[in-house]
């Protein structure tokens, strides 16, 4: 089952359930955030309240869709309650280069791998943990708050000061946080994870850096577990022609961390475990439009899509106005 929030009038919101080839508004329920609370406080599955619920009047996910009336398919009432963070280096490349890389990683010596190699190296050893042992931490980024967050076809607006603006395809896990303190994890969603590449080449510890960008996720929320081996695609369009259109390829058959530890390590901070709020927590690419040698330029749309996930996710890039900020003494 998949999930949608769709504007209603001029503030509000409904949700839209997809199973199989039928869409429905969800009633008793106006948005995903309170859906979820909903579950937890009756101990049960969001999908098991959606049946609950009954069905509503019927639905058309594409033509809400071209109509601009769907949003992001997580907010919180208040957005800096949401909290948007990635991991890196955790996926082990196309099929092609795979046993290539494993081989060229495993026979390197420790005093010649980049400090990037040796926790990508760290994550083939340690990141697929037995069940109950810890695993290996992976890189962890923080990328912004619900104001950073764009809704599907709205632009991707890159800062004038930037060097590169480019799209990382990636499958997010959505997370709300109960009363008690727990996670809970609502569904997973493709996300956009925009970032300056140009920078964080010019010297890692430039990362954080490259990624205070916004980003862009759903449109459709997947319910349940990830599928274990997912193939995608990324492309790049300008005006009719498309200058990108790589696949890309993510779930646990294609990373070298579990999902299960990724989320140990973000959520092992009590920070991160503030009732309430809400965390989209991306999980890393190995397609980039960048490594293709791809120079975005405004007007260009990104896509990225695959079939587990319903509607492509679509963005157009846009570049903001040159800003002059002044610090004033008080």
């Amino acid at each position: 089952m998949r999930l949608i929030q769709v504007k209603k009038g001029r503030n509000g919101r409904q949700v839209v359930a997809t199973d199989g080839d039928k869409s429905w508004v969800v009633p008793g329920h106006a948005t995903v955030y309170d859906l979820a609370l909903a579950a937890i406080a009756r101990d049960t599955t969001i999908e098991t309240m959606v049946d609950k619920a009954g069905k509503g009047a019927k639905a058309n996910p594409q033509k809400l869709l071209d109509a601009g009336r769907i949003v992001a398919p997580v907010e919180h009432p208040d957005p800096a309650h949401l909290i948007v963070t990635g991991t890196g280096l955790t996926h082990l490349g196309s099929a092609a280069t795979r046993d290539a890389m494993h081989a060229k990683v495993a026979e390197a010596k420790e005093e010649t791998l980049t400090d990037s190699m040796r926790m990508f190296r760290m994550g083939l050893e340690g990141g697929k943990p037995k069940r109950g042992r810890a695993g290996v931490q992976p890189e962890w980024f923080y990328k912004g708050d619900g104001s950073f967050v764009a809704a599907p076809g709205e632009p991707l607006v890159s800062p004038a000061f930037a060097e590169d603006a480019g799209e990382e395809p990636e499958v997010a896990g959505i997370y709300i946080i109960g009363k008690d303190g727990s996670p809970f994890r609502i569904g997973f969603a493709l996300l956009n994870e925009f970032s300056d590449h140009v920078v964080e080449r010019q010297n890692y510890l430039w990362l954080a850096h490259s990624k205070l960008r916004p980003c862009s996720f759903g449109p459709e929320l997947l319910l349940g577990d990830l599928p274990e081996d997912i193939k995608g695609a990324s492309r790049i369009r300008r005006g009719k022609k498309v200058i990108f259109d790589q696949p890309f390829l993510t779930g646990e058959t294609n990373m070298s961390h579990t999902i299960a530890n990724l989320e140990d390590h973000h959520f092992k901070y009590p920070w991160f475990r503030r009732p309430g709020d809400v965390h989209v927590h991306s999980f890393g690419t190995a397609t980039l439009s960048f490594a293709a040698g791809v120079k975005t330029k405004s007007g260009d749309v990104f896509e990225i899509e695959a079939a587990e996930f319903g509607l492509p996710l679509t963005n157009p890039l846009k570049t903001a106005r040159k800003e002059k900020v002044t610090v004033k003494a008080l």
